[in-house]
């Protein structure tokens, strides 16, 4: 979370970032001075389906931009960059999830803060 942040205000991006744990329970949020209020759904959305797919929400995302819908209809899909499962030793640890920018500041945003643990 404090790697995510810093690299959103590194960059001038006010975002909504939400970990959770491997089950998708919330552990921990920050939503930052100027983040949208609606991205808050977002973030949740797309950390929950980062964790319960296991898989960074843009497969999702390059899913549907190549014509393959069908993926929509899954329970839970958000075909959004910006979730990223964090994994340690080989594990899925839970995951983050970024929403207030672009998909691909969220991402970045969501790719630092995964860096930190992701090994």
């Amino acid at each position: 979370m404090l790697a995510a942040v810093a690299e959103a205000n590194k960059r001038g991006w006010p975002l909504n970032v939400a970990v959770v744990d491997s089950g998708g329970n919330l552990v921990i949020f920050a939503r930052m001075d100027g983040a949208q209020l609606g991205s808050i759904a977002i973030a949740e959305h797309k950390v929950r389906a980062a964790a319960k797919y296991r898989r960074p929400t843009r497969i999702f995302e390059d899913a549907v931009q190549k014509g393959i819908v069908y993926i929509t209809t899954l329970d839970d899909v958000i075909a959004s960059r910006g979730g990223i499962p964090l994994i340690e030793n080989g594990k899925i640890i839970g995951a983050i999830g970024c929403s207030g920018a672009t998909g691909s500041q969220d991402e970045a945003v969501c790719t630092a803060g995964a860096g930190t643990i992701n090994k």
